[in-house]
């Protein structure tokens, strides 16, 4: 459930206004584990559920802190993707070639999706003709000076990783707060002028991706706690069609990045199924009108009796679901270091796979088709 934002003025001495925004967002991570379903015979089969939260994320007003808290940096590496940070987007096309596809963001940049290897997965966000974001996944990468797989060890040897990281931007300040949580398994580390947050799988204990931004951009998706002076970057309101656009992406990205993690554990990727995908967005749908976040809706029953109505025959099924996460990366990498999802995930059960993304809800629906090894 998200918190509306509430923004304060204050009359300031001497008579002269100073406006102070003070906003809140409330985010609840609201996760839970695969439902298992056996359609061999007429009785539910076994449901593990395991919730999972992340804690409150906010953004609230301060007075400059004018100490500097950054004492480490990655440097800007004079090769591999990093150094495509603020290039043209033909300087892109020259080195990475035509992307898959291009899918619209809630950020104000496009996805360039560059997803023919499974070893060497890349998002590169493209914003007024340059690139801005860079996501990236897959042990043959080359995202110097990191290494997708790298042991988590080895990186806190290279790299201090501060809790408070300032920054400015234009006329405004801003301060990142991370959490202990945070710092355990997506800590942020400047790389140059630009910043590079890391996903650590906490289950193997190794550098699962890596997420580049610029100032402007990490300013906009906030993904930690932040605090403020001046200006509130705001990313641009979208449209009814552009969200079911930007959904539609998120699809295709879950998909894409979920048979990155499967190729990493030696498993074969999961084929998409459209009559899942449909059942899967009808729940995300679902969860959001009704506000009821749960495998079982009160109008559509568990998982078995939404494949049944949506015509989906299997041997087996199961459900993650996620809310909240601001893109397909985060969510993926929020359920991978969650034990019920990543079994999910990862499992050898599975064949085929329907996503549905609506708004900020998330379903992936797991099958195993009736005859299929």
């Amino acid at each position: 459930m998200r918190k509306e934002p509430t923004i304060k003025t204050i009359e300031g001495e001497g008579g002269s206004l100073r406006s102070l925004l003070r906003i809140v967002i409330l985010i609840s991570i609201l996760l839970a584990a695969g439902l298992y379903l056996d359609a061999s015979n007429e009785e539910q089969g076994e449901i593990l559920v395991n919730n999972n939260s992340q804690e409150p994320e906010a953004i609230r007003d301060f007075n400059e802190d004018k100490s500097q808290n950054i004492s480490s940096n990655a440097g800007t590496p004079d090769k591999g993707l990093a150094n495509l940070m603020g290039k043209s987007s033909q300087q892109l096309k020259d080195r990475l070639g035509e992307p898959s596809r291009i899918d619209p963001s809630f950020f104000g940049y496009d996805w360039w999706i560059y997803n023919k290897s499974k070893t060497e997965y890349v998002q590169i966000g493209v914003n007024s003709n340059k690139v801005v974001t860079i996501f990236g996944t897959g042990e043959d990468l080359d995202i110097s000076p990191f290494k997708i797989g790298q042991p988590v060890g080895e990186m806190y040897s290279s790299f201090f990783f501060e809790t408070n990281i300032n920054l400015k931007y234009k006329d405004s300040s801003y301060r990142f707060e991370l959490s202990e949580e945070d710092l355990n398994t997506r800590p942020l580390v400047m790389m140059g002028d630009h910043y590079a947050q890391l996903n650590f799988d906490k289950f193997t204990g190794t550098l699962s991706s890596v997420r580049i931004m610029d100032a402007e951009t990490l300013i906009k998706m906030r993904p930690y706690e932040m605090v403020y002076r001046g200006k509130l970057l705001e990313p641009p309101q979208p449209s009814p069609a552009f969200e079911e656009d930007v959904g539609r992406g998120k699809e295709q990205q879950i998909l894409d990045i979920t048979n990155v993690m499967r190729e990493r554990h030696n498993l074969p990727p999961l084929k998409w199924d459209e009559n899942t995908a449909a059942v899967a967005f009808a729940h995300s749908k679902d969860m959001y009108e009704s506000n009821d976040f749960s495998h079982i809706s009160k109008t559509f029953g568990e998982l078995a009796d939404r494949l049944e109505a949506g015509g989906v025959s299997y041997e087996a099924a199961g459900e993650n679901i996620a809310a909240n996460y601001m893109d397909a990366p985060a969510v993926v990498e929020g359920w991978l270091n969650s034990k019920g999802h990543r079994d999910s995930m990862l499992s050898n059960e599975f064949t085929h796979i329907g996503i549905g993304v609506y708004k900020e809800h998330y379903t992936q629906n797991f099958i195993r088709k009736l005859g299929e090894e």
